[in-house]
């Protein structure tokens, strides 16, 4: 059975990734971000935590202590409430700002630290009340109630143990301290914390796996689409034979322009020719300023002959110039010889010439 033309079985483009990406369509999972955001909670609590208890210790006496010599009155009650909100800035503060910068790591990981500037545009049909309603009791939304509900057996079942221990401890039984009960909570809560928070990372694992395939069978294309996006990737094919014409005519032109500078110009006689170019002290080797063949070679002899570069025939020689030399670059290796025998009969030439101008001859 043929394969269907709309089936979508190819894997997704590196335009349409980046398509993607900046509308924000990418593997992003909820988990990822609990777990980031708990981890970084938890350290901030062991970390502030006994400063947090003294500091609220230290806020209950106070309080407590001179609760009947405290005055009350406009101005102290003001004092007492920013009082409070600096102590509450002290002890929540650092949790705060743990959680906010775990879920921005968390976020920037998983969406490669780059922005989608299209997924922030306002878009109306996200706060609407019906699509609301219509996604969270939608089909797709079963398996994520599904998992969810999954989840949350898992980590009783996780956690089921160490809450079982800790009801049975005698410290509910007897008579402790305000302090050893404290302790004790900071320890069971952290112990169970910690558990859950491993729990959550194996999900956390899971999902952005489960994440990662839907996100890919979503962006994935037909063939169709595909030769389509290639397409438009390379450009509209007769705008790319524009594009290279336009750039063979101005490399042709800036060519043509350096042959009156050229030394020699060595032909095939008509079929091609090629410009050379060498400055002794400045120049390793000739550099070959021109090339062409047939009507470009015609024209790069009329130019020579308008400025009064020599003109030399040496048919293999022009083939191989021509066939190996690149305009701009220097001659090839093996065709120094050659080319200085040219060079230096051209040189003769105009050494002659220039003591018949003066009517002079050489010594």
């Amino acid at each position: 059975m043929s394969e269907s033309a709309g089936e979508k079985t190819e894997q997704a483009t590196p335009r349409k990734m980046e398509e993607a990406l900046k509308h924000g369509q990418i593997p992003r999972s909820a988990e990822v971000q609990t777990v980031f955001v708990l981890m970084a909670s938890l350290a901030a609590l062991m970390f502030s935590g006994a400063e947090t208890w003294r500091l609220l210790v230290g806020a209950m006496q106070m309080t407590l202590g001179h609760l009947y010599d405290t005055p009350l009155s406009t101005t102290s009650l003001q004092g007492y409430a920013i009082s409070g909100t600096l102590l509450l800035l002290k002890c929540v503060g650092p949790v705060v700002l743990a959680t906010m910068a775990g879920g921005l790591v968390a976020g920037g990981i998983q969406s490669r630290f780059q922005t989608a500037s299209e997924a922030l545009t306002p878009d109306w049909t996200r706060i609407n009340p019906v699509t609301g309603f219509q996604r969270v009791f939608s089909a797709r939304m079963l398996a994520p109630t599904a998992i969810a509900i999954t989840k949350f057996t898992f980590i009783i079942a996780l956690t089921w143990s160490e809450v079982r221990s800790i009801l049975s401890d005698p410290i509910f039984t007897t008579s402790v301290s305000t302090a050893h009960l404290a302790g004790f909570l900071a320890q069971t809560c952290l112990r169970i914390v910690f558990r859950v928070a491993l729990g959550l990372l194996v999900i956390a694992g899971a999902d952005y796996g489960y994440q990662w395939w839907r996100t890919n069978k979503d962006l994935m294309m037909t063939k169709e689409e595909v030769k389509e996006d290639t397409k438009n990737a390379e450009g509209n094919p007769r705008m790319k034979a524009a594009r290279r014409r336009r750039r063979r005519t101005i490399s042709k032109a800036k060519a043509l322009a350096e042959v009156p500078k050229a030394d020699v110009v060595v032909t095939n006689p008509t079929h091609i020719a090629v410009a050379l170019r060498y400055q002794r002290g400045t120049m390793k080797a000739p550099q070959i300023v021109a090339k062409g063949i047939r009507l470009n070679a015609q024209m790069i002899r009329e130019i020579a002959q308008q400025h009064q570069v020599p003109i030399v025939e040496n048919k293999p020689l022009a083939r191989l110039l021509f066939k190996h030399g690149r305009v701009g670059g220097e001659i090839p290796a093996h065709l120094y010889a050659a080319v200085a025998e040219v060079l230096a009969w051209v040189y003769r030439v105009n050494r002659y010439r220039y003591y018949a101008e003066q009517n002079q001859t050489p010594n």
